[in-house]
């Protein structure tokens, strides 16, 4: 139990650059005193002591801002960073190492009970603030939920997902290696933030790029034709337009930085 607990606080001072002590984190800290409380509650849950289980839970949102259901499944290393506001469903899956932030939702969406309603999260998941994570489904290892996001369907290990309904933004690289980069090398990422994390941006970018791409191309057309034309000696404005004709108020710099570099 004791290891448990100094592996739950040298965590907390890994991802928290506030945090100051062990000291510190273990009396002032209500994401762990949260995680403390709910073992005790789920222990109680799953050893036929319904109501005492969801007694201390009640007692642990009151006294922290947090709600973790006692049939809840929390991993170690779990992280609830700030945190007020939280709700994790009965049926939800924590993996060790996970960060959550304030405001965040594990919700399901079936009225069902002794069903899976409440979603998975494997090993070194970010949650970050505000995001609700709705459905019985597995947010793979590694992977991260942007802010205010709504996820409502699976997540691959290692991916991103961003926006209202949840766009996923797989890894750079190889995808089908995704999930074995992410275990071999997990970095944590404070609320989530990662470079290129809006795939519309990226789209945009993508755009402007290809439209960018045209317009060289068009020049070096017209820079052809001017040759062929002197070579030819065909009166040059019969096959080549003006200087005015051939202006384009296409930006592409300005409109890359506009979307966001």
């Amino acid at each position: 139990m004791f290891s448990r607990l100094r592996s739950d606080i040298r965590c907390i001072l890994e991802r928290d650059p506030a945090a100051r002590s062990a000291w510190e984190v273990l009396t002032l800290y209500p994401g762990l005193h949260a995680v403390v409380l709910h073992r005790a509650a789920h222990w109680c849950w799953t050893h036929g002591l319904r109501w005492v289980g969801r007694a201390i839970s009640q007692a642990s949102r009151w006294l922290t801002g947090i709600e973790i259901h006692p049939g809840a499944k929390v991993g170690e290393r779990v992280f609830f960073d700030h945190a007020m506001g939280v709700v994790v469903g009965e049926t939800a899956e924590i993996g060790d190492g996970c960060t959550i932030y304030q405001g965040v939702t594990l919700g399901g969406t079936s009225l069902y009970k002794g069903t899976k309603r409440h979603p998975t999260l494997g090993r070194d998941v970010v949650v970050s603030a505000g995001a609700k994570v709705l459905g019985g489904f597995t947010v793979g290892d590694g992977a991260k939920i942007g802010s205010n996001a709504v996820v409502i369907k699976p997540v691959p290990a290692g991916a991103t997902a961003v926006g209202i309904p949840a766009r996923i933004i797989l890894p750079k690289g190889d995808a089908a290696h995704a999930g074995d980069a992410a275990m071999a090398a997990p970095r944590f990422s404070a609320y989530g933030i990662t470079p290129d994390d809006d795939p519309l941006s990226q789209a945009m970018r993508g755009l402007i790029d290809h439209a960018a791409n045209q317009e060289q191309q068009i020049a070096l057309l017209w820079q052809a034709l001017e040759a062929l034309s002197e070579r030819v000696r065909v009166p040059r404005g019969d096959c080549v337009p003006d200087e005015a004709a051939r202006e384009t108020g296409f930006e592409a710099d300005r409109l890359t930085q506009l979307v966001g570099k």
